[in-house]
């Protein structure tokens, strides 16, 4: 007996399904993976080519203090993302060849080949009554990281006289880009975002 399969037919109804499921209706098409990685890195991550490695800052201050650290993956690059409750900080974002915790001056070990200095100009407590606002588990592991593609620790570098310190290791010098974002509601984000490739 011969068994055809029928996967013409369910093509269609599957991608529309799909699509109202809030999923991307991607085409039939047969890429193999070398195909489609380069295609995505060609066209997909084209947006990243413009971002560099030099240092970028915003002079800002804020007494709206920092509530969370945490980051997540993206198809092109991997983000980090500053929570604060009120209005955003400035920042100073930069390359460095070593981590200095605040206040002490004490290098700061950090997993990968690069890292990432992020000084926010936001403190870490409530300026008015000096209790803390955001108080990690582990200050070495801010964030679990593994199976990241460029980011392989975040750890805190302290809070010291209205400015924060957030170290990065990456897995090489690769470009960034820095954003600041409003809400939801009175809050913002500053976000650092690292490519994973050049």
């Amino acid at each position: 007996m011969n068994i055809t399969p029928h996967f013409p037919r369910l093509i269609g109804p599957l991608v529309v399904a799909f699509a109202v499921a809030g999923g991307p209706a991607v085409a039939s098409t047969s890429v193999s993976p070398a195909s489609a990685a380069s295609t995505t890195t060609a066209t997909g991550c084209a947006s990243t080519a413009h971002w560099g490695s030099l240092a970028t800052s915003l002079n800002r201050m804020t007494s709206a203090p920092i509530t969370n650290v945490r980051a997540g993956r993206q198809t092109c690059f991997d983000r980090l993302v500053v929570d604060l409750r009120g209005k955003s900080s400035g920042y100073t974002v930069r390359y460095v060849p070593r981590l200095l915790r605040q206040g002490q001056g004490t290098v700061i070990p950090l997993r990968g080949s690069a890292k990432l200095e992020i000084v926010l100009q936001a403190p870490a407590y409530d300026a008015a009554t000096g209790s803390s606002t955001y108080s990690p588990a582990n200050t070495r592991e801010l964030v679990n990281v593994t199976g990241f593609s460029t980011f392989r620790q975040i750890a805190s570098g302290g809070s010291f006289e209205g400015s924060t310190t957030v170290g990065l290791g990456v897995r090489a010098r690769l470009p960034m880009r820095v954003s600041v974002l409003g809400g939801p509601g009175i809050s913002s984000r500053v976000v650092v975002d690292v490519a994973h490739h050049w």
